[in-house]
C-alpha cells in the first residue's frame, strides 16, 4: 500500500512536469501583444484621442500611430500637405519591390458629438456588459485603422513575409471633405512613386451577416440657389418676389425628389443608384434683435441643397435641368456650387472599380472573406463620400470594406458603438486580406495601362 502511494505520487509529479512544459511551450507561441485583451486596449488608447472636428486633436493620434508602427518595425513618414494636418504613411516593405503596391487607406477624424446625448462618454471607450465599446470613430473609422494594423501585427508574429509592399495611409480631414488629406495624397509625387495598384478604404457596418463591398460612391454636388427681387411692404402682391421665386424653384426640385423616391420604393434602384436631393437650409428675412421684421418682403432669398449623384449618373445633364427649371436667370435667379464631385474619372469613365471574376482585386477580397469564415455581399455604390473617390478619380481600383457583421448602422450618430467580439473577428478578416493581397504576386491590368500612358 506504502510502495503503491509513492508510485502515484511520482506519477502525479511527472503528469504536472509535463503539463507545465505543454502550457509553457503554448504560451511561448502566443505572442503577449498579439493577445485579445492587447488588441482591444490599443483600440480603447486610440478611440480616447479626441479627433473629432473642427478641432481634431491630429498631433496626439499620430504619436499614437507612430508608437504602433515602431513596436511593428514599419517603415513610417509624417507629411504635412497643409500645415497641422499631418498624414501618417506607413510601409511593409514586399519581397519584390517591382511589384505594383497596395494602399490600406484610413482616416484619423472623427465627426463632432453632443456629449450630453450619449449614455456613455463618446471618447471613453466604455465596455458594457454585452461587450460593446462605446465610443465615437468605432465605426468610422478607427476600427479600420486599427484593424489594418493588428492584422499586420498578428501576420509578422506568425512568420509571414509580403511579396508585395502594403502601405497603411492615416489621413486628416476625411470628414470634411478630404481637400487637405487624401486629395493631397493623391495628387503628389509621394503618391506617385508609391506605384500603388489597388486601395482599400472604409465601408460601412452591415446589419445582418454579410459584409457590405462598395466598388462606386456618390458625387457630392452641394448646390446654392440664390433668387432676388425688390423689397416691398408686407401687404402687397407682388409679381416676382425673392420668396415665390425660390418657392417656385423648391416645388420643382421637390418633383424632381420625389420622382427618385418613387424608383427607390418600387425597386428599381437602390439607394446607391438614384440621385438624392435634399434642401439643407433656407436663408431670407430682415432681422432684428427680437426675430424678424414681419411687414418687409425680403429683397433675397437663399436655399442649400445636397445632392448626391451616382457614378452612372449624367451629371451634364442635371446641371442643365438646375440652370433651366432650378435657377433659371429668367426669374432673378442665380446658383454656384460649394463642392461639385465629378463623376468620371481622369480618363472619361464612370468612376466605378470593376466588381467582377476579371478583377483580380475583387476576387482575392471575396476569396479571402470566405477564407476567415465571414460572407459578402453583392457589390454596391455607397450612399455617401469617402476619400476612395480620389484614387478612382485617377483611374485606380478601390474598393471601401469595413469588417463589421451584425451591427446597427451608427455611423455620425449618437451612441455609436462596436462590439469587441465582432472588432476582434474583423482583425481576424483582415489578416486573411492582407495576406491575400501581399501574397499577390501578378502583374495587372491596372500597371499595364500605366505604363502605356
Amino acid at each position: 500500500m506504502q510502495y503503491q502511494t509513492v508510485k502515484s505520487s511520482k506519477l502525479i509529479s511527472l503528469l504536472c512536469f509535463f503539463s507545465f512544459l505543454l502550457i509553457t511551450t503554448v504560451k511561448s507561441t502566443q505572442h503577449p501583444s498579439s493577445s485579445s485583451s492587447s488588441i482591444i486596449s490599443r483600440f480603447q488608447e486610440y478611440l480616447r484621442i479626441n479627433t473629432a472636428q473642427p478641432n481634431p486633436n491630429y498631433y496626439e493620434a499620430t504619436d499614437f500611430i507612430l508608437s504602433q508602427a515602431k513596436s511593428l518595425s514599419l517603415e513610417f513618414q509624417t507629411i504635412e500637405f497643409v500645415k497641422s494636418k499631418p498624414l501618417i504613411l506607413l510601409k511593409w516593405p514586399g519581397k519584390n519591390p517591382k511589384l505594383p503596391s497596395v494602399l490600406l487607406n484610413s482616416h484619423t477624424d472623427v465627426v463632432p458629438v453632443e456629449s450630453q446625448k450619449w449614455v456613455h462618454h463618446p471618447f471613453g471607450a466604455h465596455i458594457d456588459s454585452d461587450g460593446n465599446i462605446h465610443a465615437r470613430g468605432t465605426q468610422d473609422m478607427k476600427s479600420v485603422g486599427m484593424q489594418y494594423l493588428e492584422a499586420i501585427r498578428k501576420l509578422k508574429d506568425s512568420g509571414f513575409e509580403p511579396t508585395r509592399t502594403i502601405y497603411l495611409s492615416f489621413v486628416p480631414d476625411e470628414e470634411i471633405g478630404g481637400r487637405d488629406g487624401a486629395e493631397k495624397l493623391a495628387e503628389s509625387d509621394v503618391f506617385e512613386n508609391m506605384n500603388v495598384a489597388f486601395v482599400l478604404d472604409e465601408g460601412m457596418p452591415s446589419p445582418n451577416e454579410k459584409y457590405r463591398a462598395y466598388n462606386g460612391e456618390r458625387s457630392p454636388m452641394w448646390l446654392v440657389i440664390k433668387a432676388t427681387g425688390a423689397p416691398g411692404h408686407g401687404a402687397k402682391l407682388y409679381d416676382n418676389t425673392a420668396m415665390e421665386n425660390l418657392l417656385k424653384s423648391i416645388e420643382s426640385i421637390r418633383g424632381f425628389r420625389a420622382s427618385q423616391v418613387d424608383m427607390l420604393k418600387a425597386g428599381l434602384k437602390s439607394e446607391g443608384e438614384v440621385i438624392s436631393v435634399n434642401l439643407v437650409y433656407l436663408r431670407a428675412g430682415t432681422q432684428t434683435p427680437n426675430g424678424f421684421v414681419m411687414n418687409l418682403q425680403p429683397s433675397e432669398a437663399e436655399a442649400g441643397i445636397d445632392i448626391r449623384v451616382p457614378p452612372t449618373a449624367d451629371q451634364k445633364s442635371l446641371e442643365k435641368r438646375i440652370a433651366e427649371e432650378w435657377a433659371p436667370a429668367s426669374r432673378n435667379m442665380t446658383f454656384e456650387f460649394k463642392l461639385k464631385v465629378p463623376v468620371v474619372d481622369r480618363y472619361g469613365k464612370p468612376a466605378l472599380t470593376v466588381a467582377d471574376n476579371s478583377n483580380p482585386w475583387w476576387v482575392l477580397l471575396e476569396k479571402a472573406v470566405y477564407s476567415a469564415g465571414g460572407k459578402l455581399g453583392k457589390p454596391e455604390v455607397n450612399i455617401g463620400t469617402t476619400d476612395a473617390r480620389y484614387f478612382r478619380q485617377r483611374g485606380l481600383p478601390a474598393i471601401g470594406f469595413s469588417p463589421i457583421a451584425n451591427t446597427p448602422l451608427l455611423l455620425h450618430d449618437h451612441n455609436e458603438l462596436l462590439n469587441q467580439r465582432e472588432y476582434l473577428k474583423g482583425v481576424d478578416t483582415y489578416v486573411s486580406i492582407i495576406k491575400a493581397y501581399a501574397s499577390y504576386a501578378e502583374e495587372t491590368e491596372t500597371q499595364a495601362a500605366k505604363d502605356e500612358l
